[in-house]
């Protein structure tokens, strides 16, 4: 039996109607969706997005990734759920597995294309962009993300403001992602760098509570939500106050 492709799709960053064309024919037509989770529960956002988009008859089925720095657990977990994917793919479904904004941006899918690149090489395996949080953040803020000769820095906010502190001299504008845990140790660096001022924080972008915060000293007192991103700008263009 030839195997299905599987799909790895990124719904957007959560507005339903922020999805694209090619992501909402595809699941029209998959077998099987797959969502990560995080291990102390089993909701997906990226699922609730998806489901407007599927047939009533396609099973969701939630694959738990914890959040932990022991490496030999993530990679048996990483395993664990490419071998639940594979076995699917090999009873000849096509299936998607969805996750939010882009699927090669700081996505739980990188895990696990590498993981079924590993175990099973001969499944045809197809990547669909999707629009990221920090270009529907800037978006919804009016703010150009990069101009002219600038270059842009994508950061990840959960270690805190250290990685940026390492680059801030190298890089005209900055996107911290994921920046909710250590948010205050992040506007510090921003601080440091003089570019606090022209730091706006964007709380659930699209969704329901959403919240942009032109003053991001205040993470400094009270840590944001989960779904927290930071732009900053090292020139005032595009920055409004």
């Amino acid at each position: 039996m030839t195997p299905g492709v599987l799909y790895g799709i990124g719904v957007g960053p959560g507005d339903p109607d922020a999805i694209t064309l090619k992501a909402v024919r595809l699941l029209s037509q998959v077998d099987m969706v797959f969502a990560a989770s995080s291990a102390k529960n089993s909701h997906s956002q990226a699922a609730e997005i998806a489901k407007p988009h599927l047939k009533a008859s396609v099973p969701i089925q939630i694959l738990p990734f914890p959040m932990t720095r022991d490496r030999q657990a993530m990679e048996t977990v990483w395993q664990d759920n490419a071998e639940t994917v594979i076995k699917v793919l090999a009873q000849g479904k096509n299936a998607a597995f969805i996750t939010l904004g882009d699927c090669m941006t700081y996505s739980t899918y990188g895990y696990l294309l590498r993981s079924i690149r590993m175990l099973a090489p001969h499944i045809e395996i197809c990547s669909i962009p999707g629009i990221t949080s920090y270009q529907a953040a800037a978006a919804r803020i009016n703010m150009p993300l990069v101009e002219g000769e600038e270059s842009l820095t994508l950061v990840s906010g959960v270690m805190g403001g250290d990685k940026f502190r390492e680059i801030s001299d190298h890089t005209d504008n900055v996107v911290f992602l994921k920046a909710y845990k250590n948010a205050g140790d992040i506007v510090k660096a921003l601080d440091e760098a003089g570019m606090a001022e022209k730091s706006v924080g964007i709380v659930k972008c699209g969704l329901e509570g959403e919240q942009i915060v032109r003053n991001v000293r205040v993470f400094q007192e009270k840590k944001p939500d989960y779904w927290t991103l930071i732009i900053s700008k090292k020139s005032g263009h595009g920055f409004e106050s």
